[in-house]
């Protein structure tokens, strides 16, 4: 049986590019996800006027 690969621990002289790269992460998720959730309320409204007369 062989043995797991070894989990890598976070390096504290890298800790400053994690900030800058999550920033991003945030903005990109907004970027997407806010037209997204627009899109969804727009669908849903104009189907129960659709739907409900």
């Amino acid at each position: 049986m062989t043995n797991p690969a070894p989990v890598p621990q976070p390096d504290p002289e890298n800790a400053s590019t994690a900030s800058p790269r999550r920033a991003l992460t945030v903005a990109v998720w907004l970027w997407v996800g806010l037209p997204l959730a627009y899109g969804l309320y727009e669908l849903v409204s104009k189907a129960t006027k659709l739907f409900t007369g």
